[in-house]
């Protein structure tokens, strides 16, 4: 359910963006990476710079309990998918990692590989599967990484971006989600090219963050720094489902994490950055393809006075763990790189003279101490006049592993609950232990390299005799 409500929130604003800079309702290139152009007599699709017709997202959605994907179908967004583009059951996985990665996994494999096919016959030149999905329920982490296997197996070429939500650390409504998100991130530690953990307890502070300063500025409004509540990325507004639901907020955050991972593949910019580039640039070893994301402004002012200061700042903001879409703070650890990609009116100026003030307090390794990537697409989200997503491959992240792993071993320790799994053809007692191996590895990898930049092996220069 997790992935295909964010998945909905996420073509919402899609659509809402491409609408803002497409007055001519032309299908051009930008709106053909993320939408097919259909007749809509004939159904036959109609090429680019053609008008437009009929959209339909590139998508597929797939869940083992159908309630939210029938209400996505029969909701606004209706028109934009196909009964053909879905795969669906009805009775759920019980928050059983086994269940949605054996049991379904098993019965809709063919299923499953025939509609991604057929959506991927429709591209020209496909570059990269995103994948949405949670980590602590059933359906989310077991049949989401047997998706991600699938993938893997059918498009080995093509790039593979997951972003999992992972549970709360202080709490989760799903006793066996430490089992579930163990499980599942040891297929995403195997198989996926790049990951851009979500934690839900970040989302939630993010969003309160919002509200604050928005209450804030109803309150006590200031012709300087009251906030534009139009522009927070939070919103529903100017998208097609109007009425907002709790989780609507969350999950917009989610989707603007996308749409700013993708505009330099959609829209013209000075320094385009392409989806292999961050592939290539961010994952310097195997297995540590985890990326922190934050991203900058989370609304606007009404003021709309482009300063420096106000860009400097959003630069400063990136850096901050206030505004990171998981717990661990960056700031106190070693970066392996960092890929800062901005949007509108922001100059490669601003790029150069915002990273020399950040080398004083970004740690990066000593092997790597250059190891900046930039990217800038002059289309700003909409209702912003810039912004800027930061993804830093940092090993901070071994702290929200550290966690997870504390919470499975106090279940796993006791062996509590694990008949559950077991009881599953397919699903052997040494899975779990080997899940568990994979993520004490991980934090071990992430942990020597954090000692290593403390204890730098200095290598002497060559003297010539």
């Amino acid at each position: 359910q997790c992935g295909n409500q964010i998945g909905a929130r996420f073509w919402d604003l899609a659509l809402r963006e491409h609408a803002h800079y497409n007055q001519a309702a032309n299908h051009d290139g930008a709106l053909n990476s993320f939408f097919r152009n259909v007749d809509s007599k004939s159904q036959q699709e109609l090429g680019v710079g053609k008008k437009i017709s009929k959209l339909k997202a590139r998508a597929v959605l797939i869940d083992m309990e159908e309630g939210v994907v029938n209400s996505v179908m029969n909701g606004p967004l209706s028109d934009l998918f196909d009964h053909q583009q879905s795969v669906t059951d009805v009775s759920g996985s019980g928050n059983n990692w086994a269940v949605g990665f054996y049991d379904y996994g098993t019965r809709y494999e063919n299923s499953i590989i025939e509609t991604i096919a057929t959506a991927a016959e429709h591209c020209d030149a496909l570059q990269c599967f995103f994948l949405l999905h949670s980590m602590g329920g059933g359906t989310g982490s077991g049949l989401g990484t047997r998706v991600l296997n699938i993938l893997k197996d059918n498009f080995p070429d093509i790039y593979r971006f997951v972003v999992p939500v992972y549970p709360s650390a202080d709490g989760d409504d799903v006793i066996t989600s430490p089992y579930n998100s163990v499980l599942a991130m040891n297929q995403l530690t195997q198989h996926a090219d790049v990951v851009l953990p979500v934690e839900n307890s970040a989302l939630t502070r993010l969003v309160n963050n919002v509200a604050k300063h928005t209450d804030q500025s109803s309150s006590a409004p200031s012709a300087n720094s009251s906030v534009d509540k139009k522009s927070a990325i939070t919103s529903n507004q100017g998208s097609l489902q109007k009425d907002e639901r709790p989780w609507d907020a969350m999950n917009n955050l989610v989707g603007h994490l996308l749409l700013n991972t993708t505009a330099s593949s959609r829209y013209q910019g000075s320094l385009n950055v392409d989806l292999n580039e961050i592939t290539m640039n961010m994952v310097p070893f195997p297995r540590m393809q985890y990326l922190v994301a934050s991203q900058c402004p989370l609304f606007g002012s009404k003021d709309v006075k482009m300063l420096s200061r106000n860009v400097d700042q959003m630069f400063s903001n990136t850096f901050s763990r206030q505004y990171q879409l998981i717990e661990a703070d960056p700031k106190h650890d070693i970066y392996l790189a960092c890929a800062l990609l901005a949007r509108g009116n922001v100059s490669l100026s601003d790029l150069r003279r915002n990273i020399d003030r950040m080398k004083g307090h970004a740690k990066f390794m000593h092997w790597n101490e250059e190891g900046w990537k930039t990217g800038i697409c002059s289309v700003p989200p909409v209702g912003l006049p810039y912004s800027l997503l930061n993804l830093s491959n940092n090993l901070c992240i071994r702290h929200t592993f550290s966690d997870l792993q504390t919470h499975f071993l106090k279940l796993y320790r006791r062996r509590a609950h694990l008949h559950h799994y077991t009881q599953v053809d397919g699903m052997e007692g040494e899975l779990l232990s080997e899940a568990a191996a994979s993520l004490a590895d991980q934090i071990a990898n992430y942990s020597s390299l954090a000692q290593s930049a403390s204890n730098p092996i200095v290598i002497p220069r060559l003297q010539v005799l």
